[in-house]
C-alpha cells in the first residue's frame, strides 16, 4: 500500500546537521510517539517467516522522512501548532538525558518558542501534513 491509500499521512522531519546515529535515534523516538498518539490501531499483525518464527508488528502505513534546517523545523512546529495538530518533538537537550522522566523534564524546562528542535513527527490528514511539511525535501 502506498501513502495515498490511507486517510492520514505520517511524516517525520529531522534536522539536517545531526550525526547519522542521531538522525536514526530521533526518527525512532518520533515514530514511537506517532504510534502512541494515534488513538486508533495503526500497527498491523505480527510478522512470521516461512519457519514459523514470529516477529513484532510494525506501523501499517509508510513514513515519509524529511530533512530540514533548524529554522525550517521551527516553521514546521509553528504550522503544526497553528493547525491544532498533535505531534511528537525531539529536542537537542534529549541527547544528554538517559531516561523518560529526564526527557520530559528537559522539554518542560523550555518555553515553546525556545525549544531547540531536532525533529518533529506527526500523523494527520493528508492536506494538514502537506501544509505542515511544505517546502521540505525528502531525507537523502
Amino acid at each position: 500500500m502506498g501513502v495515498t491509500d490511507f486517510d492520514t499521512k505520517v511524516a517525520v522531519a529531522v534536522r539536517d546537521d545531526l550525526l547519522p546515529w542521531q538522525r536514526l535515534n530521533v526518527c525512532a523516538f518520533l515514530v514511537s510517539g506517532v504510534v502512541a498518539g494515534a488513538g486508533e490501531p495503526v500497527v498491523g499483525e505480527d510478522y512470521e517467516d516461512a519457519d514459523g518464527v514470529r516477529y513484532l508488528p510494525m506501523l501499517v502505513q509508510p513514513v515519509l522522512v524529511f530533512a530540514a534546517s533548524g529554522a525550517k523545523l521551527a516553521t514546521v512546529h509553528r504550522r503544526a501548532l497553528d493547525r491544532d495538530l498533535r505531534f511528537a518533538i525531539y529536542t537537542a537537550d534529549l541527547f544528554a538525558t538517559g531516561a523518560d522522566p529526564e526527557n520530559r523534564a528537559a522539554v518542560r524546562a523550555v518555553a515553546t518558542a525556545e525549544l531547540d528542535l531536532v525533529g518533529v513527527g506527526l500523523r494527520a490528514p493528508h492536506r494538514a501534513v502537506d501544509a505542515v511539511v511544505r517546502g521540505l525535501r525528502r531525507h537523502p
